[in-house]
């Protein structure tokens, strides 16, 4: 039993993920944009070494809301389904996906069979992780009406089927735009927008992303104990 509570925590990156965006935030507040865009590029694909200030807020608030789904929900999902085998063996394709799944000439053979696999698994999670977002948004006072029309109109507007909807639903509930031009290997990409502009993405921006990320993770965390709990 410890071993497969041991084993099935290294699966959640809860924690991981509010340390490490935490430390970029930490650097911006000290005005330190070198170390803000170092620490920034451990946790994102893109380049990261000529990003402004608000560069670097989407970059954050893309990563948390988009592995919120990656690092929290689908885990539980499989720790659910299939106990640790199964969320060992998802976060094995996920990480896959992270280090290979890239569509360019160094890695497109390669990485092609791991990113549909990412694909495949996060069909259901990303989905169950927009409305946990909504729900979570509605619990904490935030625009959930937003979130949802924002997730049913944009959600589609990422190179991943599944990315963008939490990516969706975070920019709703935070009444901004992510998404956009981004740089990865050298090479501009320019990606369809995500969310409505209707104010400037700031550094309380992160903290309610946080704050939205550690609600959905406690929702998600009553659900599968509510489901196991029902089937035994």
């Amino acid at each position: 039993m410890i071993i497969s509570v041991f084993l099935a925590s290294l699966t959640l990156a809860t924690k991981s993920l509010y340390d490490e965006s935490k430390v970029v935030l930490n650097a911006l507040n000290r005005g330190d944009m070198e170390e803000a865009r170092k620490r920034l590029s451990m946790i994102v694909g893109r380049d990261t070494k000529d990003l402004n200030g608000k560069e670097i807020l989407r970059a954050v608030i893309e990563t948390v809301s988009e592995n919120l789904s990656d690092g929290i929900v689908a885990p539980m999902f499989y720790l659910t389904l299939g106990g640790v085998p199964l969320a060992m063996a998802y976060k094995a394709v996920n990480t896959l996906d992270s280090m290979v799944g890239y569509k360019n000439a160094g890695y497109r053979d390669i990485g092609c069979f791991s990113a549909k696999m990412d694909d495949m698994a996060n069909l259901i999670p990303a989905r169950l992780t927009g409305f946990i977002i909504i729900f979570s948004a509605f619990i904490l006072r935030l625009n959930w009406r937003d979130s949802w029309r924002i997730m049913q109109r944009d959600g589609r507007n990422h190179s991943s089927p599944n990315s963008g909807i939490s990516e969706a639903a975070v920019a709703g509930a935070l009444d901004i735009q992510v998404g956009g031009e981004n740089r990865y290997f050298g090479e501009i990409t320019r990606k369809p927008t995500i969310g409505d502009k209707i104010k400037e993405v700031d550094k309380r921006d992160i903290k309610k992303a946080w704050v939205i990320m550690f609600t959905s993770s406690l929702l998600m965390a009553f659900v599968c104990l509510s489901v196991l709990w029902m089937i035994q």
